[in-house]
């Protein structure tokens, strides 16, 4: 039970780093440092944006528009920090404590 307990966070995990490098990726290529037309930063940003997207068009559906900043990705960081974490935790810990359930 606390294998899968440590296998389910550190999937969130690589999400949250996922998300991070996707928001710096898109900075880096959004100002120009990157370019776009390099087949390994496209595949790199698509394959970002294909795991990330998902997550965060609902969000930036709800928020209000604010000009050229997103805000979606703080919005998901803290969801995830605040709700699914303890979530999680809380889960598990009712689990192994109460496996009548």
């Amino acid at each position: 039970m606390l294998a899968l307990h440590a296998i389910i966070l550190m999937i969130i995990q690589a999400f949250v780093w996922a998300l991070l490098a996707y928001c710096i990726l898109s900075m880096l290529l959004g100002f120009g440092v990157l370019d776009i037309r390099n087949r390994f930063f496209y595949s790199l940003f698509n394959t970002l944006a294909r795991v990330v997207e998902p997550l965060l068009t609902p969000i930036r559906n709800i928020l209000p528009n604010t000009g050229g900043m997103d805000f979606a990705p703080m919005i998901l960081l803290l969801l995830i920090q605040f709700l699914v974490y303890p979530l999680v935790n809380r889960v598990f810990a009712m689990l192994i404590y109460h496996p009548a359930f």
